[in-house]
């Protein structure tokens, strides 16, 4: 569905090199996070998808067609949900939505509008002209203008940036339906969490290059090694009295309670090791890694 094959891109005037050598494929139906920090590279990419910027190298396929030599089909095939918001803030959403249609050649689609504005819960709103909208519903009213002529592909750049977390659980929900239509979803997102419920794959750029790009299970399972685990005990704990497990670094969190971050290998020896020393424990809780500590040791590397 989407082929980018030793992409690059530099800013001459700027004298830097914002993608380098970027080789990404994307299958239809997938729904994939692209991670990286500010600057990482990320917006470049979707804005030579976009049409928007022109790249130094490269070859880009959006559905079966050469986003240089068909830029009009891939227009169509593609719909980007910026991270700025920009529009006409002298229409309607309805008027902004009809007038988006109008530049695929789609007339009558106010059915399909509804159904959009309804899904993203701004029926009641398609009245109001864009400078009445919250910054909320501006974000929500973005999806729906890069939904109207109903693309096979969805890139959305931090589409949940400043969302209160009532409508961004709404953005959730509409996601994951629009994904299980069949459509092709590109998320870029800083809060990583969001990526980690919603996207079956990740893809973390930094300094330009593709530093991971696996499945999401699959890298959770590569990298937590590492557990963090918590014991409670039914007595007031003294951390002295935990020197034989000083290689594993514990730490009191409560009165009650020690902490430690060990090799998911080593967990029986532990347990075994407390046993021995008569401490009986309470409860136990394992915490595995999660996507953002993942995120954070591929970026520091």
């Amino acid at each position: 569905m989407l082929k980018i094959n030793n992409l690059s891109k530099t800013y001459i005037k700027a004298n830097k090199e914002a993608l380098k050598d970027v080789n990404i494929h994307i299958n239809k139906g997938e729904f994939t996070a692209l991670l990286g920090q500010n600057g990482a590279g990320k917006t470049t990419l979707i804005n030579i998808l976009a049409g928007n910027v022109k790249k130094t190298q490269g070859e880009v396929e959006i559905g079966g067609y050469d986003l240089e030599r068909n830029e009009l089909e891939t227009k169509k095939i593609i719909g980007i949900v910026p991270q700025e918001i920009s529009y006409e803030t002298a229409f309607t959403v309805e008027e902004i939505l009809k007038k988006q249609s109008g530049y695929f050649g789609i007339k009558n689609n106010k059915e399909y509008i509804d159904e959009l504005l309804e899904s993203l819960a701004l029926q009641d709103k398609k009245k109001a002209y864009g400078r009445e909208l919250s910054g909320g519903m501006k974000r929500r009213m973005l999806i729906a203008k890069a939904l109207v002529h109903k693309p096979q592909i969805l890139i959305l750049d931090e589409p949940t940036a400043g969302v209160d977390i009532e409508l961004r659980h709404t953005l959730y929900q509409f996601l994951r339906k629009l994904h299980k239509s069949g459509t092709t979803i590109i998320l870029t997102t800083h809060y990583i969490e969001e990526a980690e419920k919603l996207c079956e794959r990740v893809i973390v750029i930094n300094h330009g290059e593709i530093i991971a790009d696996q499945p999401k299970d699959k890298l959770l399972k590569d990298f937590s090694r590492e557990i963090r685990i918590e014991i409670d005990f039914d007595w007031e704990v003294n951390i002295d009295a935990f020197d034989f497990l000083k290689e594993y670094h514990p730490k009191v969190e409560d009165k009650k309670r020690i902490s430690l971050k060990i090799d998911k290998n080593d967990l029986t020896k532990i347990l075994d090791m407390i046993t021995q020393k008569n401490m009986k424990f309470v409860d136990l809780n394992i915490e595995r890694q999660k996507l953002e500590d993942i995120y954070l040791q591929l970026i520091r590397r």
